[in-house]
């Protein structure tokens, strides 16, 4: 028997590192699960639900936001980067996106949550608070921060553990925007990959933030000035 088994199966000795590591994954699976759900039946608010598991989480493994990858404040010249950045693809969403989507699936994305911001400074000002706040925010957190991060972790180091933070916090994030409908969903996934890679890039969340947050500004105020915008072909 090795000393790693003896260890493990010594009465009142502590349990090895290997153990301990399988009981966190299999912790941080039972997290991911959890998230899901929320997101999947929609319970109450998801993206709060997903903040409060959040926070459980820190505070059961001792650690702070910056595990999450919120390490500290943006710097003017990564605030620039994104305002150009969310402008480039607010264009490549209007140009590229929402063209492809709509006519793969033959169908239009539902916007009619906004329906009346055309004109409406009351509505523009409250929905840029929400959009920077909720949205940029609190969405980035929950899940480019949290579920990212979990999933992960529960996939496992390297490519693959990457590869399925990126694919499933983006599948999760396009599908707690259902009320968009189809083509909703397939671009805010699209939108989600796109903040993800630039998490990943950037090595802080404060790159996502920002970008969602100035594209959801550009969108809203371009909806408020001249109303929904079509694709372009």
């Amino acid at each position: 028997m090795t000393d790693a088994r003896r260890l493990e199966r010594t009465p009142g000795s502590r349990p090895s590192v290997a153990v301990r590591r399988r009981r966190w994954r299999l912790v941080t699976v039972l997290e991911v699960v959890v998230a899901a759900v929320a997101v999947l039946l929609d319970l109450w608010l998801p993206t709060l639900v997903l903040l409060a598991l959040a926070g459980v989480s820190l505070l059961v493994r001792r650690r702070g936001l910056g595990s999450l990858g919120l390490r500290r404040g943006p710097r003017p010249v990564l605030a620039l980067k994104m305002l150009l950045l969310a402008a480039v693809w607010s264009v490549l969403q209007l140009g590229v996106v929402l063209p492809v989507v709509t006519r793969l699936s033959g169908d239009e994305q539902d916007l009619s949550g906004f329906g009346g911001l055309e004109g409406n400074v009351g509505m523009l000002v409250a929905l840029l608070v929400l959009s920077w706040t909720l949205a940029a925010f609190g969405e980035e957190l929950a899940y480019r921060g949290y579920l990212f991060t979990r999933l992960r972790e529960a996939a496992g180091d390297g490519r693959v553990g990457v590869l399925a933070g990126v694919v499933g916090s983006s599948l999760l994030f396009g599908l707690a925007h259902a009320e968009q409908g189809v083509v909703g969903i397939a671009v805010v996934t699209v939108d989600a990959v796109v903040w993800s890679v630039l998490r990943i890039h950037y090595r802080t969340l404060w790159a996502s933030i920002l970008a969602h947050g100035f594209n959801n500004t550009i969108g809203f105020v371009t909806f408020f000035l001249v109303g929904p915008v079509a694709p372009l072909w």
